[in-house]
């Protein structure tokens, strides 16, 4: 503080002026400071830097030509692109910019200055089959430091939307309507050929449509125009019907064929992007659940760590465990001793898939949670579950003590092509029973289904789950995988890919999943 003396009429004053520090922008250094000291210890840009220069990238190398002109360092590639998913900065153009602003970046690409094209190129081609590899890379070394498990994993799914247009879709269900719709107006039409048609016609039998195709369609078309060309009597409705058939079906047909070999089993896709399938979203800003194109994205996690990751079409978890479980042997060449998951992967065929696999399965199957409630067990007197079964004679006992005997097994297949193989059995002289209304609703004697290989899994599950590791695993999935789902998309805020087609989504999930390591890692 400085102070200034006034004299006025024999009186003192002292004034005090505020003192800055020097600013001086012309100012020269003698020596410049080092990027090195700008960057501070125990930064997350420090942690990204140890971890890939630590791993391994032969496999990322190997997307090189050794011939052409110079390349940057895919190293150095790397570590910005893993950074910025660090930093919430997917952008290729925003990472270009931190590259010549960001001192962090500027430290990391040890002033190189990739543009966005360089970026988005590696991003999208040389990180193509090398990611997967990188990320394995970064697993074993956190779990070399003790930070994770690759044996004891806790699975969990979640739905992000789609770089694609919502609506510009292809249903399967509209498909089939069409095709019934052209059905009926060829077959309307081949009637009316027949009624008008003579002996000179030589009209066959009508076609079958059974199974619709282009070659059938073309066909039927070509043979109605021949009939009624030079029919002078045909009326002018069927003749505009003919026309309109003549010039649309079988361009129609070959584009429905063309969709459905684009679907394959699913509902439904976008036109913008063909892999995405059209799933109900929990985090629509309406509130309201609205339809999406979206992937299912699956990880595994272990301390909040993700182990593994696979991306599906399919918007159900149920079918998404057996790709998921052979991805995790791939990577790392055997399946996982312990999975824990909750009660949408709770099926017989994921049942006895972990238990061919000799997996310790901690999974739910849909009616657990109900079923540790007493009043569950009350209101259910009369279900099948409650019923005593007879070994010997191989029936069940109804409520009334009559014997429901053995009719049959009835066999059925899931979408995923899964057989399941049901036992039946039937009861007798529901009719005059007392308890007819109260213990079922069927008209006719009361059929109960028995599937005996799931019963036995559900009874494997129960006692897994009630057990005392049980219950720690049951206690710990709900903090371990849920939270990691939540970190990337409400604090880190991605909700949505910025890219399309499955290949580069997995690409992007993998740079997300390797930056969701090193922030853990590094907090």
């Amino acid at each position: 503080m400085s102070y200034t003396y006034i004299v006025l009429n024999c009186v003192i004053i002292v004034q005090l002026s505020p003192i800055f520090k020097p600013y001086n922008q012309q100012q020269s250094l003698l020596l410049p400071p080092s990027l090195e000291e700008l960057v501070p210890q125990g930064h997350p840009a420090r942690v990204v830097n140890d971890v890939i220069n630590r791993i391994s990238i032969t496999s990322l190398l190997a997307a090189y030509k050794n011939e052409g002109c110079s390349s940057y360092h895919p190293q150095m590639l790397l570590k910005i692109l893993v950074y910025g998913y660090v930093s919430n900065v997917y952008s290729s153009r925003k990472l270009e910019a931190a590259c010549k602003e960001n001192i962090n970046y500027m430290w990391l690409s040890a002033m190189n200055f990739p543009d966005h094209n360089t970026i988005n190129r590696f991003r999208s081609i040389r990180l193509k089959d090398a990611l997967r590899n990188v990320f394995e890379e970064v697993v074993q070394l956190l779990a070399a430091e003790g930070l994770l498990s690759i044996e004891e994993i806790y699975t969990d799914g979640t739905k992000i939307e789609a770089n694609a247009n919502k609506y510009t879709f292809v249903w399967k269900k509209a498909i089939a309507t069409n095709k019934e719709k052209m059905k009926k107006q060829l077959t309307e039409i081949w009637d009316y050929a027949q009624s008008v048609a003579t002996v000179e016609d030589d009209m066959p039998e009508p076609p079958n449509f059974t199974n619709i195709d282009k070659e059938k369609v073309q066909a039927t078309v070509d043979k109605l125009n021949t009939v009624l060309k030079d029919k002078a009597n045909v009326e002018k409705k069927v003749k505009a019907k003919l026309q309109y058939v003549t010039k649309n079906y079988p361009a129609n047909i070959e584009k429905y064929e063309a969709q459905e070999a684009v679907l394959g089993e699913r509902n439904s896709y976008s036109k913008t992007d063909t892999v995405a399938t059209f799933m109900r979203m929990k985090e629509d800003h309406m509130k309201n659940g609205q339809l999406k194109p979206g992937y299912n994205v699956q990880i595994s996690t272990s301390n909040q760590y993700i182990v593994n990751y696979s991306i599906h079409p399919n918007p159900t978890d149920t079918t998404t465990l057996g790709k998921h479980i052979a991805q995790h042997e791939q990577s790392y060449g055997k399946a996982p001793k312990t999975i824990t998951a909750d009660a949408g992967y709770g099926s017989e065929e994921n049942y006895t898939l972990l238990e061919a696999k000799k997996v310790k399965a901690y999974v739910k199957y849909s009616m657990f949670d109900k079923e540790q409630k007493s009043s569950y067990v009350e209101s259910k007197p009369f279900s099948t579950d409650k019923l005593f079964y007879n070994e010997i004679k191989d029936c069940f006992i109804c409520p009334m003590g009559q014997p429901m005997n053995y009719v049959g097994n009835v066999t059925r297949k899931t979408s995923t092509g899964f057989t399941q193989t049901i036992k039946r059995y039937q009861a007798k002289n529901c009719a005059s029973c007392p308890l007819n209304g109260a213990c079922h609703k069927s008209k006719g004697n009361r059929i109960i289904e028995v599937n005996e290989n799931l019963q036995k899994h559900k009874t494997i599950a129960h006692q897994l789950l009630n057990s005392e590791e049980g219950i720690k695993h049951r206690k710990k999935r709900c903090c371990d995988v849920e939270p990691v789902f939540g970190n990337i998309k409400q604090n880190h805020g991605f909700k949505r890919f910025m890219v399309r087609g499955k290949e580069k989504v997995a690409i992007e999930w993998g740079l997300l999943s390797i930056a969701q390591n090193i922030r853990k890692k590094a907090a």
